[in-house]
């Protein structure tokens, strides 16, 4: 009881990279709360699965492992979590903010009628005083998101009813292996205790699934574009930068808009969270909205012909100029530097 839950999602027999971010942040409030990390397993062929998810800081992994649950499906998986959480009776739940977790968590809220905070990007643990009954509540999991359009920080809390559930958006926290020798407890659960026909009125005739084309999620280096490129002709010199330091090219939520870039490059609080070692910033104001998906990358160069541009706040390196000049520049004396 009152303790850490992670839903972990199965890619492919692996879990997936969002559930291991999940665990290193799971274990770090875990450790602020005293209290046990949990993982929940659903799949089918998850033999060794464990061995995925312990380095990571898991004391126990719950494992249903039947064919029923593979692929995916929102009935029986939604059954067999509620009715563990309705059992174990954890203080926090987390899941992924992907198609999944999106799609899981509010039927685990609804069924247990508690609060769910989506797209979280931060989880912390504090103390709240309501202000009209003076009521203290201790070690409550402080929910952090944008919101109003990306234009606030908000923190939300659930002091009154448990657990209290989040989904994260990928790549937000970062994924750390807490030791590899970390073993834990293998609960093997009966899928049929929770699970009933009507859990399997729909059924799956045929699936298909398009693989990403575009991975920037994992890239080392990321050169990215805003509206100040000018134009989708001007990003070919980001194209061209990228493949001299072997990185890819992302852009700016107006970038998109602006057509200059496909959606699936996009970075920012509706695009993907980055975190590469450099990020090379070109004609990109820095709103709130694209910040929160790339202000935890190791290093960051801002080029842009204004001073007072946002992005130059949180920069380690600004470079005041016309991009169309500068670029051209840093990939001449890259490749003068290397040979």
């Amino acid at each position: 009881m009152d303790n850490i839950f992670v839903y972990c999602e199965i890619e492919d027999g692996h879990v997936a990279e969002v559930s291991l971010e999940l665990l290193s942040k799971g274990r770090f409030l875990a450790d602020r709360l005293k209290c046990r990390l949990e993982a929940v397993v659903l799949g089918n062929g998850l033999k060794g699965v464990e061995k995925q998810v312990f380095p990571f800081g898991a004391d126990v992994i719950h494992i249903a492992d039947d064919k029923r649950l593979t692929p995916y499906q929102t009935l029986p998986h939604a059954s067999i979590v509620s009715g563990l959480f309705r059992q174990e009776k954890p203080c926090i739940g987390l899941f992924g903010a992907t198609s999944v977790g999106r799609d899981l968590a509010p039927r685990i809220a609804s069924a247990l009628k508690c609060g769910l905070t989506a797209d979280c990007t931060a989880l912390e643990i504090g103390d709240h005083t309501e202000s009209k009954t003076g009521k203290e509540y201790k070690d409550l999991l402080y929910q952090i998101r944008p919101a109003f359009g990306g234009n606030i920080i908000a923190t939300i809390i659930n002091p009154e009813t448990r657990p209290q559930l989040a989904t994260v958006r990928e790549g937000v926290m970062k994924k750390e292996v807490y030791s590899d020798g970390h073993q834990g407890e293998v609960k093997l659960l009966d899928a049929d205790k929770w699970l009933g026909d009507s859990d399997f009125i729909v059924n799956i005739i045929e699936r298909h699934i398009e693989k990403r084309k575009v991975n920037i999620k994992n890239a080392g280096v990321i050169v990215a574009g805003g509206y100040g490129v000018g134009s989708k002709e001007n990003f070919r010199l980001l194209y061209d930068l990228a493949g001299v330091l072997g990185g890819e090219v992302a852009g700016s939520r107006a970038a998109v808009d602006g057509g200059f870039i496909e959606h699936e490059r996009q970075v920012g609080q509706t695009g993907v969270t980055v975190r590469p070692k450099l990020y090379i910033a070109c004609g990109i104001s820095g709103q709130i909205q694209h910040r929160a998906g790339m202000d935890q990358s190791a290093i960051i160069i801002s080029i842009n012909n204004d001073p007072e541009a946002p992005i130059n706040q949180i920069a380690d390196y600004t470079i005041i100029g016309d991009l169309t000049e500068i670029i051209p520049k840093m990939i001449k004396y890259y490749q003068k530097n290397t040979k």
